[in-house]
């Protein structure tokens, strides 16, 4: 971005203004909004026009009973407002993402001026990458800014093919992607050691590309969530009712055979909060993980699992968190999840790396109070995911080829 000049530009830029809204259509929290601010702030300030485009929730999956999309609910009108009053300039909206309507608002866009475009998934081309479609986005504009994070793992329409139309000095990373890959390669390139990784959410079937490529480069991984049952259940232990993929625990075998030859060390919960239904209880008791009675599931880590976390976090020098230790939503299930967010900003003030990334981790170090005590926080758990697994990136392999798989 710092090599381009903007002045008198008209610039379009993918930003990820998914953001959560509650029943009355307001924004709940505006942080994918404040992410996308150093971007267009520059761009302003350097005398161009702007236009966003971007997704809102998911509303091919969500039509009336005539098969109609409920353009209102998943409009990106109510992104308006929070927009003007936190970059304190002219933001207009355009209700349609293609057509007469659209050309004719681009085109009386003044410098430092926003125009925002309606959500691109309203148009099935969107999703399907359509070709005419990122046509008629890319002609609208004279540069292309990419700073969707969150979609870059994806080969829509907006987050990739519309680069193609655009020549490799017109075309770019804005801030925060610049941001999430520098922050991505502390991790990827030279981490500092120990390097210790903390996975946990519900299946082994989501992580296993995951681990596969964290086992050469960590030197612990402490796993926790109901994934760990699969693993026990490979090493032949007892989990009651826990949760297990049971076509998935021979690859859990393979798993941690692999990480035995790489000298990469897990470490599964030693003891587990359990209940017989899934369901809060304020004492809920602790058994080892290995042996849940019949009736039981493991909903979190125990206190000793927990102890063992708090020690090994305590001794890396970068940490990269994907994925709560247990039910964190009831408040019965949630010390597991909270101990380990305390105890990776206890070892980031104590000078480690620390980056965060997926959902559940995020809300959980929300929750917990101590985001402004972790390193980094990913704005696209998906993408985060997908990247450091070594997966296609279409739209960072749009605008540099280094990201090509």
């Amino acid at each position: 971005m710092q090599h381009l000049e903007f002045k008198d530009k008209r610039v379009l830029i993918r930003v990820d203004f998914n953001v959560p809204l509650d029943e009355n259509l307001q924004i709940i929290d505006d942080t994918r909004i404040r992410a996308a601010l150093p971007t267009l702030r520059h761009i302003i300030k350097e005398g161009g026009s702007v236009l966003l485009t971007s997704h809102l929730g998911r509303p091919e999956k969500d039509k009336d009973d005539n098969g109609r999309i409920k353009r209102h609910k998943y409009s990106l009108v109510h992104v308006v407002d929070r927009l003007q009053k936190l970059l304190n300039c002219p933001v207009h909206f355009v209700d349609d993402t293609k057509g007469q309507g659209v050309i004719y608002a681009a085109g009386a866009l003044k410098p430092g001026e926003i125009l925002i475009l309606e959500n691109t998934r309203f148009y099935s081309e969107e999703k399907r990458g359509d070709k005419t479609f990122a046509k008629s986005l890319a002609n609208l504009a004279d540069i292309y800014i990419n700073d969707a994070f969150g979609t870059a793992h994806r080969a829509h329409a907006s987050t990739s093919i519309v680069a193609e139309f655009f020549e490799p000095q017109n075309k770019t990373f804005g801030r925060l992607i610049n941001k999430e890959l520098e922050n991505a390669n502390k991790l990827l390139v030279d981490p500092s050691q120990p390097f210790v990784s903390i996975l946990g959410g519900a299946k082994v079937s989501d992580k296993i590309l995951l681990i596969e490529r964290l086992v050469d480069k960590v030197d612990t991984i402490i796993v926790g969530g109901g994934m760990a049952y699969t693993f026990f259940k490979a090493m032949g232990g007892h989990v009651g009712n826990s949760l297990v993929e049971e076509d998935k625990v021979e690859l859990a075998k393979t798993l941690m055979e692999k990480a035995k030859h790489a000298n990469t060390e897990i470490i599964l919960p030693e003891d587990s909060l359990c209940a017989t239904s899934f369901a809060n209880l304020d004492d809920p008791p602790s058994y080892p993980s290995d042996a849940i009675p019949t009736d039981s599931m493991g909903l979190d880590i125990g206190p000793k699992a927990i102890e063992r976390a708090r020690q090994v976090i305590s001794e890396a020098k970068t940490i990269f968190w994907n994925g709560p230790m247990g039910v964190f939503e009831f408040p019965g299930f949630a010390n597991g999840t909270l101990a380990v967010a305390q105890a990776v900003a206890t070892a980031t003030k104590s000078g480690a790396y620390s980056l965060i990334g997926g959902g559940d981790s995020v809300a959980a170090i929300n929750q917990s109070g101590l985001a402004d005590e972790v390193s980094f926080i990913s704005t696209g758990g998906g993408a985060m995911l997908t990247l450091l697994e070594g997966g296609s990136m279409p739209g960072l392999a749009a605008i540099d080829e280094n990201y090509k798989r």
